[in-house]
């Protein structure tokens, strides 16, 4: 059980490095702009925004697997709860201001890692 967990977290780290490339670097391409349903004007006007949030997403993976590598599923529990507990908390956020959507792709897999954390 403590293999799925650890494969739980690490999807959520990949998701999370994934969020930081597509709002710093990939913002203002046209797949970004569709898969946000924003428009070419919102996007450059919205960049710096973006990539501050990307930022923030890329420490959120940082978290995750510093306390994946340094101390496994069970050693790293408490760190790994804590930043699995902050994407939570983020994409609960985001749903509740910017897209229902958010909740489901990204505080969801965050609550199964975290479940999966805790059974293991």
């Amino acid at each position: 059980m403590t293999s799925i967990a650890a494969v739980a977290v690490l999807l959520v780290a990949i998701l999370h490095v994934w969020f930081l490339i597509l709002e710093m670097f990939l913002w203002q391409r046209p797949s970004t702009l569709k898969t946000f349903g924003t428009t070419a004007e919102f996007a450059k006007a919205s960049a710096n925004l973006a990539a501050n949030q990307g930022l923030y997403n890329g420490f959120l993976a940082a978290g995750l697997l510093w306390g994946l590598a340094a101390y496994g599923t069970m050693g790293g529990r408490p760190i790994l709860s804590f930043f699995l507990g902050c994407v939570i908390v983020a994409g609960v956020f985001g749903a509740a201001t910017v897209n229902k959507r958010i909740l489901m792709v990204q505080a969801a897999p965050a609550a199964l890692a975290l479940a999966l954390l805790w059974i293991a």
